[in-house]
């Protein structure tokens, strides 16, 4: 079964990303129960429930294409891929976020070929907006209102605003950081910091700590249509379907 053209392709993944918030907001209005991975991070009933409807839903519509997604994977079962596209899902990013009841948590999905996030939609059912690829542009949705597109922007001529990680800022981010005039710091959670370089309200988001592929595959989608990169310290793509899902350390760019 063929995937749906771009258009068509895009309003079902922000369907399907807009469903799982609903699921993932009735359980953040009510008690949270929380369990430890073996890898020590949390998870929730939302993380858990979240991925079993995305799941089902891009079943059906791609029975033929193989899902990793972070639940799955954590209880040992990832597909193999082989040399085809496959989906990255990271039903709930931000868990901690979720559990501080911040806000900043968002459910990603992402369409990889090749290597490269070619679609992606990041939602953030608590803000709330949405960061999602159509037809190589990036579109925005805010506050239930009309899809506009977005484009990452150069940067102020006094200075870059940098977004950094809410719960994983590090010395090592400080004095990376400290190599660029940089006139603003903006903390985040989640995959929002990407969504901030796509649409133009930061121009830097270096991620120098231990990330899987479905916690970036979906912004990186987000930050490559609306005309920004995202490269390892060593300038190269970041590139997806490595041994282990494990990503090296990166930096998000609007305009390089």
């Amino acid at each position: 079964m063929p995937l749906p053209n771009s258009d068509q392709l895009a309003a079902e993944l922000c369907r399907i990303a807009h469903a799982a918030g609903d699921v993932i907001m009735a359980i953040y209005q009510d008690e949270i129960t929380i369990r430890t991975k073996a890898d020590a991070s949390p998870a929730t009933d939302a993380d858990e429930a979240a991925e079993r409807l995305i799941i089902e839903a891009l079943e059906i519509m791609a029975p033929e294409i193989p899902i990793v997604a972070e639940e799955r994977a954590a209880a040992g079962q990832t597909p193999d891929i082989g040399d085809g596209p496959f989906w990255l899902v990271d039903p709930l990013d931000g868990t901690k976020e979720f559990i501080s009841r911040n806000g900043d948590f968002t459910v990603n999905i992402a369409l990889i070929r090749g290597g490269v996030p070619v679609e992606g939609v990041v939602h953030a059912p608590a803000v709330p907006v949405t960061y999602f690829t159509k037809a190589g542009a990036t579109h925005i949705i805010e506050d239930g209102g009309a899809a506009r597109p977005i484009t990452v922007r150069s940067p102020d001529a006094d200075g870059m605003v940098a977004v950094v990680s809410r719960s994983h800022y590090s010395t090592e981010t400080a004095d990376f950081l400290a190599d660029f005039t940089v006139k603003a710091e903006r903390a985040a959670g989640s995959s929002l910091k990407f969504g901030l370089v796509a649409s133009g309200a930061a121009d830097l988001y270096p991620r120098l700590g231990r990330t899987m592929e479905w916690d970036t595959a979906a912004g990186h989608a987000v930050v490559l249509a609306a005309g920004g990169s995202v490269r390892t310290l060593d300038g190269k793509p970041l590139r997806y379907g490595k041994p282990g899902f494990e990503n090296p350390h990166f930096v998000v760019r609007g305009v390089d």
